[in-house]
């Protein structure tokens, strides 16, 4: 199989046709969409080349959504290799590369290893490198914050993709399996980040290649992880049906069910379900205590999927079921056992301990609670944090002359460039 992607340079007659020029002169994207398409260049490679999403390049080919900022331009001008003029642009990196002439001296002697001196990353060997920082990458990421992982995940999926772009057989098929995990923890630091744009390409990509590779595991965790995203765009239905599809699929191992049948039972909670809700919660908390010794992968995570997380998802729905007290109980109960490592998830469950409280009328330990968050949030840049800390300031606002809380609102106003009311 074959593996069609942008070519490194566009046909000169493409560049030169008239329809090309004067689509690329007015910024008319969906001509040049167009005519790429016509070229053989069709909207899935647009996608991956220019890092968006399909949906997003379909919009734009259609008319529906025109592209104004500059930095986009730049990114497609990059991505689809369209010379920076053409666009009224500045010359871009790549344009001034020198194509290397046809060799006329002797090519260098492989080494001792067999490897020339400017033969490419050997895919197994990058394989088992990347293997091995996974690890690493989530404990930056669960300690300091998805900021300190983002850089070098991006760069490590980059060049994954290009390296499997010249793979076959087997050596393609492990950078497939690899590039999932990998990819699918880069559209968790994105969503985390607050950008879900790239959350949902990255989550895209990796489903793609699961399901090329073969990984059934990695295909069930990813419809998890859709669902959760549509969790968090309040789209219950869609978090439902896709979190009973993680539930069925063949690769679905305990872990995986437990966190998919946690992320149906927040579904139903959007709907106010909340019999449906607690049932599902009940059997996702019997999985999650079940040993499993299905994941010795490191590069795929679940040590977080315990009892312990699926009751803090419990209390977030008892809150927002109106049951703000026994919110309150079950997330001061189980913050004290919640491992260290989890810091950016913390702040993450302090924001909603310090909701609970202030809806309980209490605000001295809600603006407690909350000024804690902040300052992980602060450290660790959490979009999900921060939302959930202005969801606690506007239920706090009744109480704004409380001390604690004046307090804790001017560090929130600051913190968040305005008030924190119009980020809800």
């Amino acid at each position: 199989m074959t593996d069609a992607r942008v070519p490194d340079r566009l046909p000169a007659g493409l560049l030169a046709n008239p329809e090309m020029i004067a689509a690329c002169r007015s910024r008319d994207f969906a001509a040049v969409f167009r005519l790429l398409k016509l070229a053989g260049i069709y909207p899935s490679l647009i996608a991956r080349a220019c890092d968006m999403t399909p949906s997003r390049v379909g919009e734009i080919a259609s008319g529906k959504r025109k592209i104004e900022k500059i930095d986009l331009i730049e990114r497609i001008a990059d991505g689809l290799h369209i010379p920076g003029r053409m666009l009224g642009l500045a010359a871009r990196e790549w344009e001034q590369e020198t194509p290397l002439p046809s060799p006329r001296r002797r090519v260098p002697e492989p080494s001792a290893t067999g490897q020339g001196l400017n033969s490419p990353i050997d895919p197994e060997f990058f394989v088992s490198h990347l293997r091995g920082l996974m690890p690493g990458h989530y404990r930056a990421a669960n300690l300091l914050g998805s900021r300190h992982a983002l850089d070098a995940v991006t760069r490590h999926v980059r060049l994954l993709d290009r390296i499997q772009q010249n793979a076959a057989g087997r050596a393609r098929d492990e950078l497939l399996v690899i590039g999932a995990r990998t990819a699918e923890f880069l559209g968790w630091l994105n969503q985390d980040l607050g950008d879900f744009d790239q959350a949902l390409y990255w989550s895209d990509r990796a489903m793609e290649w699961a399901q090329e590779a073969g990984d059934d595991v990695m295909a069930a965790y990813v419809l998890f992880r859709k669902s959760n995203q549509a969790t968090a765009r309040r789209d219950a239905q869609k978090a439902i049906g896709l979190a009973r599809a993680a539930q069925r699929a063949a690769g679905a191992t305990l872990r995986i069910r437990a966190l998919a049948a946690q992320q149906e039972a927040q579904g139903h909670t959007l709907t106010g379900n909340q019999r449906f809700a607690q049932a599902k919660f009940d059997e996702a908390h019997e999985l999650a205590a079940e040993p499993d010794d299905s994941h010795a992968d490191d590069a795929l995570d679940l040590a977080y999927c315990t009892p312990t997380y699926i009751e803090m998802q419990r209390a977030n729905c008892l809150l927002e079921l109106g049951d703000p007290r026994t919110a309150v109980d079950m997330f001061e109960a189980e913050l004290q056992i919640l491992p260290s490592i989890y810091r950016n998830d913390q702040g993450v469950y302090l924001s909603r301990l310090a909701r609970a409280y202030a809806v309980s009328g209490e605000p001295e330990q809600a603006a407690a609670a909350a000024d804690r968050a902040l300052s992980i949030a602060i450290d660790t840049e959490s979009a999900r944090a921060m939302f959930e800390l202005s969801a606690a300031g506007k239920a706090l606002q009744q109480w704004r002359a409380v001390p604690e809380v004046a307090t804790f609102t001017g560090r929130l106003t600051l913190m968040s460039g305005g008030s924190p009311l119009d980020r809800r």
